[in-house]
């Protein structure tokens, strides 16, 4: 199962954040993929607000300290691991353990380490040009999740499947 949307403005983007936040529980997993500036940390910016971040607590990539545990609900951790290499590196960052204890766990540049941080992701591909993501899932409860998001009324789109 795999959703494609047209994001054309930030304001799209952060609906589907605003959309996608009452749908997630403790212990998700979303996996960011895309290239420089196609939109990671913006989603994840939005995700915190719509899960109830104060505006006033900066949300930036975790470039070099891997991870930030955000004040959530349910609490996040959202990781960067463009710089490690093997899944042992992603398995010492405990995000496994993070996960089964109730955090949903938002990664950038996870989709190589899939295994090592508990599969079942649903995997949010940003792409430039034209701005847009492709979502699909990897287990049961990503399914689950995709299908909620896919549900009407709930994700309500144009024809051109515009967000």
């Amino acid at each position: 199962m795999k959703l494609h949307l047209e994001l054309p403005t930030r304001r799209s983007t952060t609906r589907l954040a605003g959309r996608m936040a009452p749908l997630l529980q403790a212990g998700d997993l979303l996996v960011l993929s895309g290239e420089l500036g196609a939109g990671k940390t913006f989603f994840t910016r939005a995700l915190c607000r719509a899960l109830g971040l104060s505006a006033r607590v900066r949300v930036t990539s975790p470039t070099f300290s891997l991870v930030h545990e955000l004040d959530t609900q349910p609490p996040m951790l959202h990781a960067d691991l463009y710089r490690l290499e093997h899944g042992r590196d992603v398995r010492e960052l405990g995000l496994l353990e993070r996960r089964e204890e109730g955090y949903l766990v938002v990664v950038e540049w996870g989709e190589p380490f899939l295994d090592a941080l508990g599969g079942d992701a649903l995997v949010l591909s940003l792409v430039t040009a034209p701005r847009s993501v492709a979502l699909h899932a990897t287990g049961k409860r990503s399914e689950e999740l995709l299908s909620r998001l896919l549900a009407p009324p709930s994700l309500t789109t144009s024809p051109g499947g515009v967000l």
